[in-house]
């Protein structure tokens, strides 16, 4: 039975795995590696981490007895939106700059007072401090003697499928986050390089996230243990390979996803943009098919941020016993009531994209009196992470998207508390599936689709993709909480510009 590789490229680390043709995991690594932050905002990371990570998992797959000679093909997911500027020589100029990375707020804003109207109407989304032509125009501004050495730039899984392939390329799902795309025609757009004056001979080519794209060289087998020749599809965003991972290619179903950042991902069958630009619009891995979704900046890192700077009992107790400490806080939190006592939470702690588009948001603890516990506010931390993803919800079906099923991932898939909350606060069926390999998962079904393995990314899907349980919202919970996240929305706009003021940069 043939074998597919699904590699992902992530913030924190590259998880390798592979999969049969019925979608069994046989076998999976992960390698890590740090995240660089030379200034307040930034955040930056060197692709031959990337690469000598990717060696490595790979590496280990095959040396734990997965035979390279079975692998038909291999793809990738990866990051969004981060630069990588390349030279002449494929090598990189500079570490890369990624997508949470704050410091382009300024190119926005020259980019929006430009384009305007006409930015929304071609790449269907806002400049915002994430993507990637802004952080092409701070380079061009901010770094000129490297800017005009660009020969080219990737994203980040592209600069991996480089060393092993030797191609320059991206696909559409991942080039659509640059905003430099005609996301409905599925191409660069000339007009936007142009007016933004970014050389358009340093775009690369755009293939189909299942199409081939490439083979295993010489050298890269020699570093991966992969068989040379092996076939490379060109994969996809994070995003669109969860999905594609989790099923979401077809209407009606809806992705929460809760990882560092937070995710609410709808599938559509034609392109549909908020007139408002709340959340955003961008070309899915299905062929022709499109996709909305909301983004937290802080999701699960805001539960991390409460684990790490108030859960030190947790923390000694999972050392010493081995219990999770997300589990032993949730715990604490099923112990406050819903709604925590008007206890409120903004999960804003390093900006929000959607549907805020605020990079200078920041986290607030509301309503604290004399009743409140530690229980009551880790409670709340979580609450206002649903809450977050509940905006965009709410946003994608005002835009006419029906929304019958959430299909749940992450660390708020795992834990059966959060997954009730959502199904409470969403006001919705919350399933989770057999497998929560992730991105990687979803990557590995386009290889498969690039190799011929399936005939279509939504064959690969329905033959591979179980459901595992089902939670039902809960009548009276749902009322509770109804209140208490119009409370919630009330808040940032009533923050808004106390935020900008206590900015330091």
């Amino acid at each position: 039975m043939n074998l597919l590789l699904g590699i992902d490229i992530g913030t924190t680390g590259v998880k390798s795995i592979l999969i049969d043709e019925k979608g069994k995991v046989r076998h999976t690594a992960r390698e890590e590696y740090p995240l660089s932050s030379p200034r307040p905002g930034w955040a930056e990371q060197d692709p031959e981490l990337w690469w000598k990570a990717t060696a490595k998992s790979i590496r280990r797959l095959i040396d734990g007895g997965a035979p390279a000679s079975k692998i038909a093909a291999l793809s990738f997911s990866g990051q969004m939106h981060g630069l990588v500027p390349m030279g002449a020589d494929d090598k990189p100029l500079r570490p890369a700059i990624l997508w949470c990375d704050q410091r382009t707020f300024r190119e926005c804003e020259q980019i929006e007072q430009k384009l305007g109207a006409r930015l929304i109407k071609i790449a269907s989304n806002p400049a915002l401090a994430g993507f990637t032509a802004p952080k092409i125009l701070w380079m061009k501004k901010n770094e000129p003697a490297l800017y005009k050495k660009m020969e080219y730039f990737l994203l980040p899984k592209d600069y991996v499928r480089l060393k092993l392939t030797g191609e320059r390329g991206t696909d559409i799902s991942d080039a659509s986050g640059t905003i430099l795309v005609d996301v409905a025609s599925g191409g660069w757009s000339e007009e936007l390089f142009s007016d933004l004056g970014i050389r358009r001979s340093a775009a690369v080519r755009i293939f189909g996230s299942g199409q081939l794209c490439g083979e295993i060289t010489r050298e890269a087998a020699r570093a991966t243990g992969l068989r040379q020749g092996t076939p490379v599809a060109a994969g996809g965003a994070d995003n669109t390979c969860a999905a594609v991972g989790t099923g979401i290619v077809r209407a009606g179903l809806v992705s929460s996803s809760i990882g560092s950042s937070g995710v609410i991902f709808a599938h559509t069958d034609a392109l549909k943009v908020d007139p408002q630009c709340r959340v955003h619009s961008f070309n899915h891995s299905a062929p022709g098919k499109f996709y909305l979704m909301g983004v937290m900046l802080s999701a699960g890192l805001s539960f991390k941020w409460f684990r790490d700077t108030f859960g030190e009992a947790e923390k000694a107790f999972e050392k010493a016993k081995g219990r999770d400490a997300y589990d032993q806080l949730a715990k604490l939190a099923s112990g406050a009531p819903a709604g925590c006592e008007g206890l409120v939470f903004l999960p804003y702690l390093n900006g929000e994209r959607t549907p805020h588009k605020d990079p200078f948001a920041r986290g607030v603890l509301f309503g604290i009196s004399t009743r409140h516990t530690r229980a009551h506010a880790v409670r709340a931390v979580m609450e206002g992470i649903v809450f977050g993803l509940k905006d965009s919800l709410d946003i994608i079906e005002s835009l006419g998207t029906r929304v019958k099923q959430v299909r749940v991932t992450g660390g708020g898939g795992k834990n059966a508390f959060w997954r009730q909350m959502q199904a409470d606060v969403f006001g919705k069926p919350v399933v989770t599936m057999e497998n929560d390999e992730g991105p990687a998962f979803g990557a590995a079904l386009l290889a498969g689709v690039g190799a011929g393995v399936f005939p279509s990314v939504e064959t690969a899907a329905a033959k591979t993709v179980r459901l595992a349980s089902s939670v039902e919202p809960r009548r009276e919970m749902t009322a509770v909480y109804k209140k208490n996240h119009a409370l919630f929305k009330s808040l940032y706009p009533a923050l808004k510009d106390s935020f900008k003021k206590g900015f330091v940069e």
